[in-house]
């Protein structure tokens, strides 16, 4: 059967799980209803790993007419926060996928989930075990000896029913007791040995209060819940492949009907140069090693979208390493070229100087000033153009300007002509420098007769600057972002803590200068920065401190 679902996707171009999903339709499992879900844990920002499950979850329900729930499985209430739930609907409405009225969360389920453990422990499946963690995992086995069973496994029903009641109404200390489904503690598949169904917590939910002592563990309540909302076609990760046995075992004695949910397994997204832990990024976040959860330098989606990155980008990224059975770490450059390509089709162009250099036009007349006309962006005709002012005295870039160039530099020099973009072609004549020899100055001449579009403007050079005319530019605070670690795989060095990777150099904040157009730029905002990159508005940024990231570079800079 595989050979053939391999066929059948090269043939259609599907990914393994849409192949698989095609021929439950073709057989009308489940009626060919498509139903899939996508259930976030609530203890944490969501990151783009998270970005692959909604893509696949709510794309599949998208392409065959089906439905996509969201579903926040809320079973461990230490952990979670309603901040996380928030930040996770945000996320998934800015990615572009709806759930409509289908909201619903774990909690939804716990009486029908404990009334299900009850029925267990009637039918013998299900014991109360008295022993700790460390007990039970003594007991475990290994996956080439079989485990250990339990002093408690052979409890009556009715001393394991008192039992459970008494830990459900809170009678037990956290810890103290926990209950066991009882399948086969030889089994070749460790988790299959027994595994813990529920465990005593005593601190408050988010939604039910005080009411519950007792809480799910995730292996016995997801399977469920998809069981309870009809779901066709649970999509999830690599790690629980070994768990689907499990999680059919509980749908084994959970029907009463012909349907049942199907789990289907794809491979995790790593990228390199970052860790993907929900746990560490909470570490990087607690111990103020990054700014927040959305720090632009995080793949969380909400850093993503604060840093410039596109609903779009993402998307064809994650499309673009699509989806497969085989574990692999793909470069961050991968990730980079799917936003560029993306904003270079709708950023705006503009112009920013983040290393100024004053150019004074010493010909040009003093005082006076005149409006240039430039394209707003030559992969879309249908942005238009804008009016930008050119006076007398221009920022460039300093690295734009050298003392002594070389041959092939074709940018400022003594006695050299470059063109500044839309306006005319300069040439310098003169320079200042400070009593360290910095330059701080540099003085040309301009030839009014090239001005961009005019009848002479066709005199060529070999290199064309951005700039910023002095008395209209806008004073901006550019933050630099690059990789947030040095190592490609900080989780890779098991003896190594992952947090002395951190690079040192991943934020840097600079003073630069944007032409007048932006002053009324919103944040999330994007452009690119003629020459520079793309570049967005920070949700810091005032009318009076306009603060820009960076996105990504125009070129790839990274030398790691």
């Amino acid at each position: 059967m595989s050979d053939r679902i391999e066929e059948s996707s090269e043939k259609k171009s599907l990914n393994f799980i849409h192949a698989f999903v095609e021929e439950d339709i073709a057989e009308n499992k489940n009626e060919g209803r498509i139903h899939t879900r996508f259930p976030p844990e609530p203890n944490g920002y969501l990151h783009i790993g998270h970005a692959k499950a909604i893509h696949i979850d709510f794309g599949t329900a998208e392409k065959y007419g089906g439905k996509c729930n969201l579903r926040f499985d809320d079973t461990n209430p230490v952990k979670e926060e309603v901040e996380y739930i928030d930040s996770i609907k945000e996320d998934i409405k800015w990615l572009g996928y709806d759930w409509e009225d289908r909201e619903y969360y774990t909690s939804d389920y716990f009486e029908e989930l404990y009334a299900f453990a009850v029925n267990m422990i009637k039918k013998g499946l299900a014991y109360v075990d008295d022993q700790g963690p460390e007990e039970i995992a003594s007991q475990k086995g290994t996956p080439t000896n079989p485990g250990t069973d339990s002093p408690f496994k052979s409890r009556s029903v009715e001393e394991n029913l008192n039992l459970f009641e008494g830990m459900k109404n809170g009678e037990f200390e956290e810890g103290s007791r926990v209950l066991r489904a009882n399948i086969d503690m030889a089994s070749p598949n460790m988790h299959m040995r027994d595994p813990v169904i529920y465990r005593i917590i005593h601190s408050p939910h988010h939604r039910t209060g005080d009411t519950w002592k007792i809480y799910p563990m995730y292996d016995f309540a997801h399977g469920q819940s998809d069981y309870f909302e009809g779901i066709t076609h649970s999509l999830c990760t690599l790690e629980f492949e070994v768990h689907r046995p499990l999680y059919d075992w509980f749908i084994d004695n959970l029907m009463e009907e012909s349907y049942r949910p199907r789990q289907i397994e794809f491979n995790r997204l790593n990228i390199t140069y970052t860790v993907m832990s929900k746990r560490k990024l909470l570490q990087m976040v607690n111990e103020g090693l990054v700014n927040g959860w959305d720090d632009p330098r995080m793949l969380t989606i909400s850093g993503m979208r604060r840093r410039g990155y596109t609903p779009e980008s993402v998307k064809n990224f994650i499309n673009s390493i699509g989806y497969t059975k085989v574990e692999a770490i793909n470069d961050f450059s991968l990730l980079e070229f799917a936003v560029k390509e993306d904003l270079n089709k709708k950023a705006p162009r503009v112009m920013g100087v983040l290393d100024p250099l004053k150019i004074v036009i010493t010909n040009y007349p003093e005082g006076e000033s005149e409006e240039m006309e430039t394209i707003n962006n030559p992969e879309d005709e249908s942005m238009g153009t804008r009016m930008i002012p050119f006076s007398r005295e221009v920022y460039i870039e300093r690295n734009d300007f050298m003392e002594d160039p070389p041959r092939k530099f074709f940018r400022l020099g003594p006695d050299r002509e470059v063109r500044l973009k839309s306006a005319y072609i300069i040439k310098c004549h003169d320079y200042k420098k400070d009593a360290d020899g910095t330059i701080i100055e540099v003085h040309c001449t301009y030839d009014k007769d090239t001005k961009s579009g005019g009848a002479e403007a066709n005199r060529k050079v070999k290199g064309t600057l951005h700039w910023v005319s002095v008395p209209h530019a806008l004073k901006a605070e550019v933050r630099i972002y690059d990789r947030l670690f040095t190592d490609p795989d900080p989780d890779g060095h098991k003896e190594t803590d992952f947090k002395k990777f951190l690079n040192p150099d991943s934020l840097k904040v600079i003073s630069g200068y944007v032409e007048r157009s932006l002053a009324n730029a919103k944040p999330l905002d994007y452009f690119q920065f003629t020459r520079l990159g793309y570049f967005n508005i920070d949700k810091e940024s005032t009318a009076n401190k306009l603060v820009f990231n960076r996105t990504v570079a125009l070129r790839d800079t990274w030398k790691g």
